[in-house]
């Protein structure tokens, strides 16, 4: 045991974090994983750990006598579920080894075959044409519901968005105001990225290396990213599109990012880039969508914009929802002030209006003119304060008015409002057209180095240019795209040898030729 060793352990890491970004990755931890070996499980990004199985730098053992005293008791206090799952590092906690085979292959079922393939679609188990029949609504709810479904007090089954039963949570001990997880819409699998509209509380244990720590908990918003929210937010991102391939919905319904002094010292600005840097790199469809009763507001927009990555991502707004930089209320206070409320009311109410000319009729006269003055001025003031709630009312809906899906499709910020309960419907059709355009353009680029990803789409989009999705899979299935990428490849080849032949002395280029 020697140096030789630090360095094998260094190779092996290195090897680990490439194929992450190469391959599908998934580490499962049914035991102690101690120094290197728990790095690899983290370098692997996905992480399936036993309750018995903690990953920990160094035993408790060996701490207690470096810290001279006895501190620890046991190594889960240093890497047992307790702390991997409310950190992040554990995406799916298990009890035992026959649980754990069965989350390894319940992942799997969302990967494709190949890094380079999509990932598998099987028939639909759920009718995608059925409606979603349970409705978010503005005061908070359990996500969970909106995506797989709930039973009511009643015994009446609600259906969520995605196929029923297919919905599985990862990371759910961590950043709470999120859920992230995997799922399948029509048989299609997909990543998922939901908001936590209650409110939760972080816990932050106490160490036991020091005596005076306790433990904290800090309570959080609902509908609002946090520094760790944010994180797993971009890691789960960067998961679903490095060897999984799956296309990503994002339900949006947050009002922005916490920036009071602790969150931007705990590095929310870091993660909520690392959103931003995920979404740039992702190669497959991305569907962001603001659920009914939901709301997008200033950065939280921004940082999901379809503008980061307009090749791949597309936004849209339920017909209840809403969206803009403040809530009405705050562009109230800050566009329509006290002043120009008031200059409003008499512009338009009788009743000041006749009160105005009294005041300027009495200013006028020589007679009692001061005291006069002061009484019609206490009966502006008093009138003023009446209407003033009915004109913030007014202006709160007018504000409203700009944050609606209608005038979000008429600035081209959304591509379409969607009804709720049809929304099931429209994306499946709408991420099977992605899919297999995307796959088509795929293989052109193979047989096709030449070709650019531009004039790539533009070819298939040639093989089927209705506009409805539905009618638009059935025209791409029924064309021969296995011919259609064949003659592709031969067009390449006779042009490649065509730019070779040309290159010959015109002496030598009948000797080329058989």
């Amino acid at each position: 045991i020697g140096v030789e060793n630090l360095q094998g352990s260094g190779l092996i890491a290195g090897e680990t974090s490439r194929a992450y970004n190469e391959v599908f990755t998934l580490s499962y931890v049914t035991g102690r994983s101690v120094g290197i070996g728990a790095y690899l499980n983290r370098l692997g990004q996905r992480v399936i750990q036993m309750v018995n199985g903690p990953m920990i730098l160094t035993g408790f053992g060996a701490l207690n006598k470096l810290l001279g005293k006895k501190v620890y008791t046991s190594q889960d206090q240093l890497g047992g579920p307790q702390v991997m799952v409310p950190n992040g590092v554990t995406h799916k906690l298990v009890q035992n080894d026959q649980e754990g085979v069965g989350a390894i292959l319940d992942w799997l079922a969302f990967t494709p075959k190949t890094a380079c393939h999509p990932s598998p679609v099987l028939e639909p188990t759920d009718p995608v044409d059925r409606d979603v029949t349970f409705v978010p609504s503005k005061t908070p709810y359990d996500p969970r519901h909106m995506l797989d479904g709930t039973v009511t007090p009643e015994g009446e089954r609600l259906s969520g968005f995605f196929d029923e039963g297919t919905f599985q949570e990862y990371l759910e001990g961590w950043g709470r105001s999120v859920v992230v997880g995997r799922a399948k819409l029509g048989g299609v699998p997909m990543g998922v990225i939901a908001v936590e509209t209650r409110n939760v509380d972080r816990r932050v244990p106490a160490d036991p290396a020091n005596p005076a720590s306790q433990e904290v908990l800090e309570p959080q918003a609902g509908q609002v990213w946090f520094p760790d929210s944010a994180h797993k937010t971009a890691a789960a991102i960067r998961d679903f599109n490095r060897g999984e391939n799956l296309p990503l919905m994002i339900f949006a319904n947050w009002r922005g990012f916490s920036g009071g002094t602790r969150d931007m010292y705990n590095e929310v600005l870091k993660f909520g880039a690392q959103i931003v840097d995920a979404l740039v790199e992702y190669k497959h469809p991305v569907f962001v969508y603001i659920p009914p009763g939901g709301e997008l507001r200033g950065g939280s927009w921004v940082v999901i914009d379809p503008a980061i990555n307009p090749a791949q991502m597309e936004m849209y707004a339920d017909v209840e929802s809403r969206g803009g930089i403040l809530e009405p209320a705050g562009i109230v206070e800050v566009k329509f002030r006290t002043p120009q409320q008031k200059e409003l009311m008499h512009r338009l109410d009788p009743e000041l209006q006749r009160l105005d000319a009294q005041l300027e009729s009495a200013a006028s006269s020589e007679v009692g003119a001061g005291e006069t003055a002061k009484e019609i001025e206490g009966q502006i003031r008093t009138r003023e304060e009446k209407l003033a709630p009915l004109y913030t009312q007014i202006a709160c809906e007018f504000a409203d008015l700009h944050d609606r899906a209608g005038r979000m499709e008429a600035k081209g910020v959304i591509r379409k409002g969607l009804e709720w309960r049809r929304a099931r419907e429209y994306f499946y059709w709408r991420v099977r057209r992605r899919l297999i355009e995307q796959d088509a353009v795929r293989r052109l680029q193979e047989v096709d180095t030449a070709i650019s990803v531009e004039d790539a789409r533009s070819t298939v989009a040639s093989w089927a240019a209705e506009e409805d999705d539905k009618a638009a899979v059935a025209a791409l299935e029924a064309v021969d795209i296995d011919a259609k990428v064949e003659a592709a490849r031969i067009e390449a080849l006779k042009r490649k040898v065509r730019e070779v032949y040309e290159q010959l002395p015109e002496a030598e280029r009948a000797s080329a030729l058989p």
